[in-house]
């Protein structure tokens, strides 16, 4: 079966993502298909670390396509996310043009020549060259319809999001000394919030849904294998065990899916076939990444020695 009929299907999608190295669940490859078919943004929610940001980068890499990130951030605004000048640049062309103009000139222009002047040199300098395209406008200008990663919306503030449902309803901007820009390849977009604010209803509406949680012990397990395939199944169990446990913790930062990936792959660089709780304790670092949650764990040592065991 080619890629393109996999796509066509929730099985097959499924199917191209195992083959990535992405465990999709049943709702989740049904939510990519629909990104695909319906062209509606895919708003993705749960707690940080549980692969919510891969979701766009592994369908980027199967559709082939280029992956553009907006990382949102409080007091981020619309001319940052679209589109900037360059001022160094265009500063440098107005002194070597009004340098060389002043070479050439024997004599002294007169009113209507400079204002010709004026308007040739703003065209000059408001032009493609000196345009830098931020996420938003490079995501519209694609000769191939893009992922547009739209990365922890929910850091940016409401004004933001107002701006963003304009843009998301018309895919197309407004540069007012070049026209209007608008899509001819709409791009997937893939939202992402970690809930660290409410959401607006109104881009709540305009989006597909998916909320993202930690995977089961099981489905953990199979990530892990997914994702470094030579490791052992028994190793790869007691890891997810160890993590799940961790997250019934009343811990500061409790670890993703990201952090166990990271467990996995530090235990194979160190050679380290099996755990012990001495080797937990060597590699917590890669972890827990808060003081007061590696002290929490002093007092859970014989419940994860068990674990481990």
């Amino acid at each position: 079966m080619s890629q393109s009929a996999q796509l066509d299907s929730v099985e097959g999608i499924q199917a191209i993502l195992r083959e990535q190295g992405y465990i999709a669940d049943l709702p989740m490859a049904t939510a990519l298909r629909l990104v695909m078919a319906l062209q509606k943004p895919l708003l993705v929610e749960g707690p940080a670390g549980v692969g919510k940001t891969q979701i766009a980068k592994t369908l980027a890499d199967v559709l082939d396509t280029k992956l553009i990130r907006l990382q949102c951030y409080e007091g981020l605004d619309a001319a940052t996310a679209l589109y900037e000048w360059n001022y160094p640049k265009q500063m440098l062309h107005i002194r070597l043009t009004e340098g060389m103009r002043t070479a050439h000139s024997g004599h002294a222009a007169n009113l209507e020549n400079v204002g010709e002047s004026v308007k040739e040199r703003e065209a000059e300098i408001f032009s493609e060259p000196y345009l830098l395209r931020r996420p938003l406008l490079e995501a519209i200008s694609q000769d191939q319809s893009p992922v547009l990663l739209i990365d922890e919306i929910d850091r940016a503030d409401e004004e933001f999001e107002a701006f963003l449902l304009e843009l998301l309803a018309e895919f197309q901007v407004t540069i007012p000394e070049l026209g209007t820009v608008k899509a001819t390849h709409r791009p997937y977009v893939i939202l992402t919030s970690n809930r660290s604010r409410e959401l607006s209803d109104a881009l709540r509406r305009r989006c597909l849904y998916l909320w993202q949680n930690y995977p089961s012990l099981e489905k953990e397990a199979e990530i892990i294998r997914a994702r470094l395939p030579g490791m052992d199944e028994r190793l790869a169990q007691k890891i997810a065990a160890v993590m799940h446990y961790l997250r019934e913790l009343p811990l500061n930062k409790a670890p993703g899916v990201a952090e166990s990936l990271d467990w996995a792959q530090a235990l194979v660089s160190l050679h380290r076939e099996a755990l012990d709780l001495g080797v937990l304790e060597a590699t917590l670092g890669v972890i827990l990444k808060d003081r007061e949650d590696l002290a929490l764990i002093e007092s859970h040592k014989n419940r994860l020695a068990e674990l481990v065991a």
